[in-house]
């Protein structure tokens, strides 16, 4: 069948399901002390349970989107489908992660690539959609590509995490541990993928004509 010759879909999709069930339960019960971030603003709680619900949206229907099998069988879900992953997934988890990355409590450091995380993943959204609307369905697919990558850039921001703690537990006072973790996970846990994203848009560029990108060109 044609979608096994995508092996990379069943792992991505294993990984994706994964986080999102262990990171979603915890603020669907109410209590702002399961939440993770803790902060002393009023409105940080609900908006930090907008952007953690509103995101696992967006992270889930992006898997779904950058599959090639689906996108060819089903052109019509694709669109319907994309449309939940713009208006229900990344417009309002966005916009609530500009507010609550302003109002981190990480420090300046986490708080500009949090805000520029935001915008960015927002921008790129947005341009995806604009091209999708006017038919320019290779410019559709490169800034598709920028948008999934931010939006899957919160399990690798864990992941440098990890190699932040173990590098530097040892090494910085426990008080300022929490600053100098978000400082390297929240830039390292998008710039770092989405320069790579960027390296295999430059050097594997789409195939002009291939079956599979005519089958793509769908209005959304």
């Amino acid at each position: 069948m044609t979608w096994l010759r995508k092996p990379w879909v069943g792992p991505l999709a294993f990984v994706v399901v994964a986080f999102v069930a262990f990171s979603l339960p915890p603020y669907l019960t109410g209590d702002r002390l399961q939440a993770r971030v803790q902060s002393d603003w009023g409105p940080h709680y609900p908006l930090l349970v907008m952007h953690v619900v509103f995101a696992s949206v967006a992270i889930i229907t992006c898997v779904v989107q950058i599959w090639p099998w689906f996108r060819s069988r089903f052109p019509a879900w694709h669109r319907r489908v994309g449309r939940v992953y713009v208006f229900a997934g990344v417009l309002p988890a966005g916009l609530s992660g500009l507010v609550i990355g302003w109002m981190t409590p990480f420090g300046p450091v986490a708080v500009v690539s949090t805000v520029m995380l935001a915008v960015l993943w927002l921008w790129f959204t947005a341009l995806a959609w604009r091209a999708a609307r006017r038919r320019q369905f290779r410019d559709h697919r490169k800034w598709m590509i920028r948008s999934f990558t931010l939006t899957v850039s919160i399990i690798t921001n864990r992941i440098w995490g990890v190699f932040g703690f173990l590098a530097f537990s040892d090494r910085v006072p426990e008080e300022q541990l929490p600053w100098v973790l978000a400082g390297i996970s929240t830039w390292a846990g998008w710039v770092v993928p989405l320069l790579i994203s960027q390296w295999w848009l430059e050097r594997k560029p789409a195939r002009r004509g291939a079956p599979v990108e005519q089958r793509e060109t769908v209005p959304v």
